[in-house]
């Protein structure tokens, strides 16, 4: 398992060095409360939160392939160690804390080391982008619950939904109301900046003013607070005291959390590198939690995890590189050393502003909409997991995301898409034969495409969508497989049982277009008699002349399936490409991509494109497709006259002329179509004369004058 290391720094571009610069800077700066308060929760003094912040991030900064994601000291982590210590009967704060906390910060790195040492990482690919929005926005949604109270002048928030609730109505019957309005100020400035100027570092900006405040201001006697001032200097190095707790104990909680930890993390960061179109190494991200848990563990510290709401700020203020993490790490050694008195003078209200705001920035609400748009299904799914994070848990969240995933693929590969299939007369190619009334049966043949894999959960659809296709003249039943890359015992069982089934009928079984080891695989499976019998055909066209039927294949209904000439079948496969584009939505899409061009004349200056407007984005629309357009563009000839100030009769022959080269092209390449294309125009002048009748008596003049 090879190791790269700073690798998102290799090949550094200049001009990104003062983003980066002043990304850390921010990041180290909304590092303080966020730290110092969960460092308080899993059961340390403050100032050990900000002792996370230093070598454990640089680390991280250093191993990681995410050119954004930062590290540090969050929630999860830091309230399930808080938790383990009440069970172990050590109280917060003390120093038993001091020593156990950094013991199971130990084990967590080295649990963390043989997730990567069990390529763990791998497991990230069974979890959905619904998933990950869903995880993602229930972790941002918790902790800006967490963080709301402190706008309101009260502390932060721990649990899950129903605890954050209940405290914040708590903190809402004692508001202190300073506290409110510089918070909520502070948060409609940063909202309205990220819009208004979205790379303009605000945020520093903001507590350089709170700190700016609390010097000249008397803030204390108003009732907002500030931070707590913390003792100088850097943490030191020691190792865990293994005596302090049970090392079953320590094991037990210690894995927990590392689950946490990578769950949590890794769907982050896949979340974020999915968003901004990179990619990470999973495992090397496990060896960079590793490494950067064992740094906090001999630091005194308690675990740490990748955090959501320091990317988000990163992102907001447009790092590009690892070196914001660097930067973070190094500010936050440089402050330790010798600008700690800086710490207690910046106001809480203003930094829970900042975190909020980034964390706002972060959710993926905006994924849901689309979704419940596109699949109700993979709507839901976002939503269990977000309400799974919200209610119970990150861990339990993600469970119960990646459960929803694996039920919403059973059930989608247990309704697979399929279909059958029948042929265009005079051509040769298969095809839907819901694509279009041209598209017609065999006789006495069924064929079917089915595509997916066969197994347990889908064979019966196949069986029954097939036994409900049987009709009294049906002669044989043709698969086509070419969907189908492996079979399980299951569905080898039912196909015996279906081609028995059509044998007694007396109707005929076949498997075509499959690969190759779909044949060794039913060999396996103990039905490879059925490729021995002849059932297993290489195509669709051998199965039938294994029948004795030969093209051109008789059709059903006696339509005429005669060959037709090359050009013919050119014309047939090329006229009238929106239909196929777009079903039964075409007439919808043409008038929308003509609007959208008129639109467009609204905004250009100058001598009007009139070829552009005769095909919109289509520029290679075919004859029939180009009437259409045309038709749909004379409704629209009064709108364009308004607009370009040309003149109306100009623009009709224009028209007029388009459409006549159209034909003239249809009458010598295609003369077969000549007659459909004048039957159709007709049909279309007979829908602009009932819709814009003033148009209709236009363009008919125009044509006149044309021909």
């Amino acid at each position: 398992m090879s190791v790269t290391f700073a690798g998102t720094m290799r090949g550094y571009e200049k001009k990104n060095i003062i983003k980066d610069m002043i990304a850390g800077i921010i990041i180290m700066a909304v590092s303080i409360p966020i730290s110092m308060g969960y460092a308080q929760i899993a059961g340390l003094p403050a100032v050990c939160g900000l002792y996370g912040s230093v070598f454990p991030i640089i680390a991280f900064a250093l191993l990681s392939t995410s050119p954004q994601f930062v590290f540090g000291v969050d929630a999860a982590p830091a309230a399930l160690v808080g938790s383990a210590l009440i069970s172990f009967g050590i109280e917060s704060g003390s120093k038993e804390a001091l020593t156990a906390v950094p013991l199971i910060t130990f084990f967590v790195a080295l649990w963390l080391f043989v997730f990567y040492l069990m390529k763990a990482g791998k497991l990230v690919n069974y979890i959905s982008a619904p998933v990950m929005g869903g995880f993602i926005t229930g972790i941002c949604t918790t902790i800006i619950l967490m963080q709301v109270p402190k706008l309101l002048g009260g502390t932060s928030g721990t649990g899950e939904l129903p605890e954050l609730l209940s405290h914040l109505a708590e903190t809402i019957g004692s508001i202190n109301i300073p506290s409110l309005i510089l918070g909520v100020s502070a948060l409609i400035i940063l909202t309205v900046s990220k819009k208004v100027m979205p790379k303009f570092p605000m945020a520093v900006l903001l507590m350089g003013a709170g700190a700016v405040m609390t010097y000249f201001l008397p803030v204390g006697s108003w009732g907002i607070k500030t931070l707590d001032k913390v003792e100088t200097g850097l943490p030191k190095w020691a190792l865990p005291d293994f005596s302090v707790v049970p090392l079953k104990d320590v094991i037990t909680v210690s894995l927990s959390v590392a689950v946490v930890i990578l769950a949590e993390t890794l769907l982050a960061e896949n979340n974020f590198a999915q968003k901004n179109g990179y990619k990470i190494d999973d495992n090397q991200e496990i060896l960079a939690f590793s490494v950067g848990n064992l740094l906090a563990s001999l630091t005194g510290c308690c675990p740490i995890n990748g955090s959501v709401s320091r990317t988000a700020m990163g992102e907001q203020y447009q790092g590009k590189t690892q070196l914001m993490g660097i930067v973070a790490g190094i500010s936050m050694m440089a402050l330790l050393l010798c600008g700690t008195g800086f710490i207690g003078y910046l106001p809480v209200p203003v930094l829970t502003a900042i975190v909020i705001s980034a964390l706002a920035g972060a959710t993926e609400f905006e994924l849901a909409a689309r979704l419940w748009k596109v699949s109700r299904t993979e709507c839901l799914i976002f939503a269990g997991a977000f309400m799974g994070v919200l209610f119970l848990g990150t861990i339990n969240g993600v469970l119960i995301g990646i459960i929803l995933s694996f039920s919403e693929m059973i059930i989608r590969t247990s309704k697979p898409a399929r279909c059958f299939l029948g042929i265009q007369p005079g051509h040769r190619h298969f095809r839907d034969i819901e694509e279009g009334r041209q598209i017609h049966e065999v006789k006495g043949v069924v064929i079917y495409r089915f595509s997916s894999n066969l197994f347990f959960a889908n064979v019966s659809v196949l069986q029954k969508d097939i036994e409900n296709s049987l009709k009294a003249d049906t002669k044989a039943v043709i698969i086509d497989a070419s969907g189908v890359g492996s079979i399980d015992i299951t569905a080898a069982d039912r196909l015996v049982i279906l081609q028995k089934s059509l044998e007694e009928k007396g109707i005929r079984f076949y498997i075509t277009e499959h690969i190759a080891d779909l044949n060794e695989q039913m060999r396996k499976l103990g039905i490879g008699y059925l490729v021995e019998a002849g059932c297993a055909r290489r195509t669709i066209h051998i199965a039938l002349k294994d029948m004795g039927i030969n093209r051109p294949y008789p059709l059903e209904g006696g339509v005429d399936n005669e060959e037709i000439s090359g050009s013919r079948k050119r014309a047939d496969n090329r006229v009238q490409e929106f239909v196929w584009a777009f079903g039964k939505h075409t007439e919808k899409e043409i008038e929308k991509q003509i609007v959208n061009q008129i639109k467009q004349l609204k905004k250009d200056v100058g001598e009007i494109d009139v070829e552009k407007l005769m095909h919109g984005a289509w520029t290679h629309m075919e004859e029939l497709d180009q009437d259409e357009w045309l038709e749909h563009l004379e409704e629209h000839l009064k709108e364009i006259v308004n607009i370009s100030g040309k003149d109306e009769k100009t623009l009709a022959i224009k028209l007029e002329e388009h459409r006549k080269e159209v034909y003239e092209h249809i009458s010598e390449h295609h003369p077969e179509l000549a007659k459909r294309f004048k039957e159709r125009r007709h049909i279309l002048d007979e829908h602009l004369k009932e819709r814009r009748p003033e148009v209709y008596e236009l363009v008919v003049r125009m044509r006149d004058k044309v021909q």
